[in-house]
């Protein structure tokens, strides 16, 4: 049976009316891909949609994750992230984040192996999800204790601050804040400030200022 079909996807109607029926606003048609500053028509993959235009994605939709007790991830998400059920298909259940239309599915499959995840293995290495500031870190650190859910603490990184913690199967998960050194870079990277060709470079240049700041150990 393939999941993918239980979380309706783009272009569904059906779906999409009980988007916007539990969201309370209309699901937005992508927007045609803009184009990137100083790149060529010809570089990268081109793909075409209906219409001649560039063929991109908008935005992220939704995550599915193999679980191996259905009744057990649904309390575990709902509780951490605030998720509601829109619907049970059996073998899976389609929670949704109301806020933002973010959807989660969890999912069992017949002759599955049943065993912890582990990032060890080909695939899925952690997911992650965004807060604004360190400062909601911390709210999400003291609202993870008081759910009795094992969290590392709070680390400070080269790029930002970062919070990690497991489900009931063990898959990794991470919430994280940039720090102003990254929410300038990428929003520049955003607006088109830094040409591609330089992004790594320009890392690379931010990362060597901080080890030269620590000095020899």
């Amino acid at each position: 049976m393939n999941g993918y079909n239980a979380f309706g996807l783009p272009g569904n109607p059906q779906f999409l009316d009980i988007v916007e029926t539990v969201v309370g606003a209309p699901v937005a048609s992508p927007e045609p891909r803009a184009e990137v500053p100083g790149r060529s028509s010809g570089a990268g993959i081109a793909c075409l949609g209906m219409g001649g235009t560039m063929a991109a994605f908008s935005g992220v939709n939704h995550v599915s994750l193999s679980v191996t007790d259905l009744n057990r991830s649904e309390l575990f998400y709902t509780d951490v992230f605030d998720l509601i059920r829109m619907m049970d298909v059996g073998y899976a259940r389609i929670l949704l984040h109301p806020q933002t239309g973010f959807i989660f599915g969890i999912a069992t499959h017949e002759g599955a192996e049943g065993e912890p995840f582990s990032e060890l293995k080909t695939g899925l290495d952690h997911f992650g999800l965004y807060a604004a500031s360190r400062a909601e870190l911390v709210e999400w650190e003291q609202k993870l204790d008081m759910l009795g859910v094992v969290s590392t603490p709070i680390r400070d990184m080269e790029f930002g601050y970062h919070l990690n913690f497991r489900d009931p199967d063990n898959i990794a998960l991470e919430i994280m804040a940039y720090n102003e050194v990254a929410a300038s870079f990428l929003g520049d990277v955003n607006h088109g400030d830094i040409p591609e060709q330089d992004i790594e470079s320009r890392l690379n240049e931010y990362l060597a200022s901080l080890a030269s700041d620590v000095g020899p150990g």
